[in-house]
């Protein structure tokens, strides 16, 4: 289901649930955003009665009510649509215990405790620890960018954002005007991926390179929002997950472990060097740059040339 379309039925279903008498077609008009922006009648009426439709297939039950002069109005009574009491064996329970003690962040803590006890309310067993069913896991999330929760509700509410960004190459941080879609850690770093106004194109941004405040603006998303948001995939192809050639590197001798994990040949050069072929993908150059002077760039030219740019940026900084 299409983001906008959920989040138009969602309001509707609020209203529904939320109103002590029927609303007409004109007031649910008024209610919601999306149906404010559905241009003419007929085409309100239209989405209208496919949304009314489709909450009703997922089980909401809407009421026609006629009033005295004859009008129609909608209701979905709250005692009509309770969900039925929870039951939670020992295993889901535990497994929804561990979900809830992921969050370990302030703003987030209380909203984690909260779940937990409403959790033992609906049926987790006082005598079962979730890290004891799942052999002592205590899984974390660790969120130390002050960037993440305002990008988190910028996210959740539809709302640009602007922030200062510095780039791995770059001396100087620079504005950014994206339109934020989704956040995501990958190996131990949080990224947002959004998109870029500036730019025109979808980006995913480091949180750890977020430099000051973010910024939210009033305005609203200009660019379609994708089902599926690969920021996984992206990252990886920009780390060289995705390597397609190969590179050759000299490597001080005792140094650069991980580089040579990845190796897949390996020459002794004598005088405490070594020659190394590792796969090439984008991204590789900020990765070797983290080796400081244990790294020389042999070939190929661009990748050389990539390194050097990147070692003056950080000397000028």
């Amino acid at each position: 289901m299409a983001i906008a379309k959920a989040e138009r039925l969602m309001n509707l279903a609020l209203c529904l649930l939320g109103t002590r008498r029927p609303l007409s077609k004109r007031e649910l008009r008024e209610s919601v955003e999306a149906y404010l922006e559905a241009g003419s009648d007929d085409s309100f009426n239209r989405m209208f009665e496919r949304d009314k439709d489709d909450l009703r297939e997922l089980g909401l039950v809407i009421e026609t009510v006629e009033s005295l002069d004859g009008e129609i109005g909608y209701l979905a009574r709250r005692d009509s649509n309770r969900l039925p009491p929870i039951t939670l064996d020992a295993e889901e329970a535990a497994a929804l215990g561990l979900a809830a003690k992921v969050w370990q962040q302030a703003r987030l803590a209380g909203a984690a405790s909260g779940a937990l006890q409403k959790l033992r309310a609906a049926g987790l067993p006082e005598d079962v620890d979730p890290y004891e069913a799942h052999g002592a896991l205590e899984p974390r999330i660790p969120v130390h960018e002050a960037a993440f929760e305002p990008l988190m509700l910028a996210c959740r509410d539809r709302r640009p954002v602007v922030f200062d960004y510095r780039k791995a190459n770059a001396a100087q941080p620079e504005s950014r005007h994206v339109e934020p879609w989704a956040l995501e850690c990958w190996r131990g770093h949080w990224y947002l991926a959004g998109f870029d106004r500036d730019r025109g194109a979808e980006r995913v941004f480091r949180l750890s390179r977020i430099t000051g405040k973010v910024r939210s603006r009033g305005a609203r998303f200009t660019a379609p929002v994708p089902d599926v948001v690969t920021v996984r995939e992206t990252v990886a192809s920009w780390a060289g997950e995705s390597a397609d050639r190969s590179a050759l590197i000299r490597l001080r001798a005792g140094a650069g472990y991980p580089l040579r994990a990845k190796a897949t040949g390996v020459r002794e050069l004598g005088d405490g060097w070594d020659e190394l072929e590792i796969p090439y993908g984008h991204g590789l150059d900020a990765w070797l740059v983290e080796f400081g002077p244990d790294v020389v760039v042999l070939e190929p030219a661009e990748l050389r040339a990539d390194v050097v740019d990147r070692l003056r940026a950080v000397a000028k900084g």
